[in-house]
């Protein structure tokens, strides 16, 4: 009887879900280096997906709080942008549904661009509001970044078409009289907070890819207006920009 051809086998393979599959069982029995490599593939996916579905669950114990409480529209928010040089601070609110499936949230930074990217429209498609605050350069040399990040968050909130009934916030409270929780390292503790982590930083990265275009000498659309070695450069040879926080070191000798 002639075999399975491997081609067919590995396209089989990504409809399984299960090592307890029958059809697993029965190829454990195949010798060839192929069929073997394709099961280890097969062990390894579904340990990500066990993983990523762990990690899921775990982060959602602040949602299933509030849920049991009788909150339903509940904003995470958490902002980006207050250590860069240029640029504004951006923060983001997003409500998501009780039912999403949002598998891999994290902290923005604990991502690749690529994956961030891939997450935004996931979050974009399933949220039930998602609200943008941006603060420029001008105002947090006016009041300071501490205060420009509270001041973009509540505009984020502001911002959002669905009014919320809870707050959960990345290691800041608000002055609001929503109910909120200040939850530190939120980010990677939320996926109410994750999903803003992301939705903020993306929108920022590509603002700041714009800025570059009026910019170009500081590699803006590289480094988000983050420090870098260009961007310095840049500096030394371009001075400032209107973007520039002149209340941050080193900008303030380019005065």
């Amino acid at each position: 009887m002639e075999r399975e051809a491997i081609s067919a086998i590995k396209n089989h393979l990504v409809e399984v879900s299960s090592l307890t599959d029958p059809y697993v069982q029965q190829l454990r029995f195949d010798e060839r280096k192929g069929v073997q490599q394709l099961l280890k593939q097969l062990e390894k996916r579904l340990a990500k997906e066990q993983f990523l579905k762990e990690q899921f669950y775990n982060m959602q114990t602040f949602e299933r709080s509030c849920y049991k409480n009788g909150y339903h529209y509940l904003a995470g928010i958490d902002e980006v942008g207050r250590g860069p040089l240029a640029g504004p601070v951006v923060a983001a609110a997003v409500i998501l549904p009780e039912d999403n499936e949002l598998l891999g949230l994290n902290d923005s930074k604990q991502l690749s661009g690529k994956k961030r990217l891939e997450l935004a429209e996931k979050i974009q498609q399933q949220a039930v509001a998602i609200g943008i605050g941006e603060v420029s350069a001008e105002t947090i040399d006016k009041v300071n970044i501490y205060q420009a990040s509270k001041i973009a968050m509540k505009k984020a909130v502001e911002n959002l078409f669905v009014t919320p009934d809870y707050l959960l916030i990345d290691a800041m409270s608000l002055e609001t009289q929503l109910p909120q929780e200040k939850i530190i390292k939120g980010d990677a503790r939320s996926i109410s907070i994750a999903a803003a982590s992301i939705i903020a930083k993306v929108y920022r990265d590509q603002l700041m890819t714009e800025y570059h275009k009026h910019y170009p000498y500081y590699a803006f659309d590289k480094n988000a207006g983050y420090g870098t070695k260009a961007h310095l450069t840049g500096l030394s040879e371009y001075g400032i920009t209107s973007i520039h926080r002149k209340s941050y070191a080193p900008i303030k000798k380019y005065l």
